[in-house]
């Protein structure tokens, strides 16, 4: 395997949800953790190769904020009764299609199944997250342009 396939197959498990990858053949063994004490991508051959140079894998960051950037309701629900919209995927979360269009859903808008709240961006794809229940949005949970994880949760919203 060479040294840019390796690098591929990192960047790949990088992008993806997958926390450990194991691959072994008779002439190689990768290992790749994302998560732990500390990231580790190790590599062994049963040939004496030199070892390739490669960045390990680095597990991407999840921001959230303590003050969003607009108002939250006043009479917020107790969250006992909120459903939460959490990240089908590791990417960036936007707000809008562009900079120069409206959000998709603000805070204090009724929301469907199948309208678009969020689009969130993963390897260059951008992907339009749809809402599946009926609501009110009472909070926006992460910054426009942030990295979200999987099952991060985006929105909290009040059912009707």
């Amino acid at each position: 395997m060479e040294t840019k396939e390796i690098q591929k197959l990192i960047d790949f498990i990088a992008q993806s949800g997958l926390d450990e990858v194991n691959i072994e053949t008779t002439d190689l063994k990768i290992k790749v953790k994302r998560y732990g004490s500390a990231p580790t991508a190790s590599l062994s051959s049963s040939q004496a190769a030199p070892a390739p140079s490669y960045a390990p894998v680095t597990p991407t960051t999840a921001v959230t904020h303590s003050a969003p950037t607009e108002p939250t309701v006043s009479s917020e629900p107790a969250s006992s009764n909120l459903i939460t919209i959490k990240s089908p995927m590791i990417g960036t979360f936007y707000r809008a299609s562009s900079p120069e269009t409206p959000a998709f859903a603000n805070i204090g808008d009724e929301i469907k199944p199948g309208k678009v709240v969020c689009v969130i961006e993963a390897m260059k794809l951008f992907n339009e997250i749809e809402s599946e229940i009926s609501g009110k949005i009472v909070k926006i949970l992460v910054e426009n342009a942030t990295p979200v994880e999987f099952d991060q949760p985006l929105f909290l919203v009040e059912p009707v």
